[in-house]
């Protein structure tokens, strides 16, 4: 079920992106009077084809991994002489601009209608309330303690742990001080906390910032009582069975869930002596945790889990939107998260942030099908991100991308003429083969976390 997920997940996402970045030059192009020949969504050989009135061919082809919309250019072939009007390298550089940045465009306001949904249909959100601090952390330097709901992050409010995430993100790989507004529970005064940040996690291959920081959120109790097993986990190979209550790891007693998380991430690959009670007796089980993950990031990995705790009502807050107050929370979330994407390629070109971070095609369509099984909401958070993603991205000024060609017309705006032939060829050529490594790089991440 899960592959099926991830298939049908990435099919849609890729359709829908794909489809909507090409309309937007698509649409454009046709209000500038430039004729198009063909709307293509995947390469290869067409699947479908038909054509409208205009005489333009639409395609779903065979390989769904981008599109195109061919135009008529003189550069691509002949073009007889009545069509010279319509034709795309006729058209003035702010026209060409125009049908240019059009793709980009249209795929930040699709993230900006995906946004306007979410924001009205609302989300169930954790209140960023503070379980406990680890001694000696930055967070317990700074004076932070269990029990604490964090109110603002650098100024921003902050409405639960997804939010607050998103706020230490933007300051991965930086020095400086990182301000926090936090109550207790129970209380209305507010306390303002510095936490000195040096370099803060640069070069982290997977940054966990809340972690990091020494705070572990808050979290309901819940029994260390096995309801989930992994057919090729190690405890389902010691023969631990769903039901059986966790009662000690190496004689050190368990009495939560969270306590087996802590104490068998620190045993990677290393035997240990699990007791269990079952229908009202103790057993003694011997096993081998299993590893995940390399170097410093290598945690032990039992193999079981819990049914989810019941949480209690006043630590979880609900967030809806009207329908005017979602525009401008659309608004707010795309250019939040369009400015944390173009930081953050900034930070991998300059070191500050790891490019093990960069995602490819299997990664992508991973989490394309983790989000479409969690459901809607997720789905359409996950779509507005890729989209914002691939905006970015083509803004990009590399030549081959929408960005390298607005960077040709920015010039030739600048000169009063276009670049030489020659000199556009050595920048496509450049591009490509930047474009091919950065491709291979994401796919040797991919297959990394595989």
């Amino acid at each position: 079920m899960g592959a099926l997920y991830m298939i049908v997940g990435t099919l849609i996402a890729l359709g829908v992106l794909v489809t909507f970045h090409e309309f937007g030059h698509f649409w454009v192009a046709r209000r500038c009077g430039v004729k198009v020949l063909r709307f293509s969504v995947g390469f290869g050989s067409p699947l479908v084809r038909w054509h409208d009135r205009h005489g333009t061919e639409f395609v779903i082809a065979a390989i769904p991994l981008g599109g195109y919309v061919k135009m008529l250019d003189e550069r691509e072939g002949e073009v007889p002489p009545a069509l010279l009007d319509s034709a795309f390298n006729r058209k003035t550089v702010r026209q060409r601009f125009a049908i240019v940045s059009a793709g980009p465009l249209a795929n930040f306001l699709l993230a900006l209608v995906f946004f306007w949904l979410l924001a009205m249909l609302g989300s169930e959100q954790v209140r960023p309330v503070i379980g406990a601090v680890e001694s000696g952390s930055l967070a317990a330097q700074a004076g932070l303690v269990a029990e604490q709901e964090i109110i603002t992050v650098n100024g921003k409010p902050v409405n639960g742990w997804s939010d607050v995430n998103l706020q230490l993100v933007r300051r991965l790989g930086e020095s400086g001080n990182l301000d926090l507004a936090v109550r207790d529970l129970g209380s209305s005064s507010e306390r303002h906390l510095r936490i000195p940040l040096q370099n803060w996690l640069k070069g982290e291959a997977e940054p966990d910032p809340i972690t990091s920081l020494g705070i572990r959120p808050w979290r309901p109790q819940i029994a260390p009582v096995i309801a989930q097993l992994d057919p090729d986990g190690p405890a389902q190979a010691a023969g631990v069975r769903l039901g059986d209550r966790l009662l000690s790891l190496n004689e050190q007693p368990l009495e939560d869930w969270q306590q087996v998380i802590d104490a068998v991430k620190v045993l990677p690959g290393e035997a240990a002596s699990l007791s269990i009670e079952r229908a009202g007796q103790r057993l003694e089980v011997s096993l081998t945790l299993a590893s995940r993950g390399e170097g410093e990031e290598r945690r032990g990995y039992l193999g079981a889990g819990v049914e989810a705790g019941e949480w209690p009502a006043q630590m979880l807050r609900e967030v809806s939107f009207g329908p005017l107050e979602a525009v401008v929370e659309g608004l707010r979330r795309t250019w939040t998260m369009s400015l944390l994407t173009l930081d953050s390629l900034k930070k991998m070109l300059f070191g500050e942030l790891s490019v093990k971070n960069l995602s490819g095609p299997i990664t992508i369509a991973k989490v394309a099908g983790a989000s479409a099984q969690s459901g809607l909401g997720d789905f359409l958070n996950f779509l507005a991100y890729l989209s914002i993603s691939l905006g970015v991205l083509n803004l990009l000024p590399i030549p081959v991308l929408d960005g390298g060609h607005l960077l040709f017309y920015l010039v030739e705006w600048v000169r009063g003429r276009p670049l030489s032939e020659r000199v556009q060829g050595w920048g496509v050529q450049i591009g490509i083969s930047l474009v091919v490594g950065v491709m291979l790089l994401a796919l040797v991440n991919d297959l990394g976390r595989l």
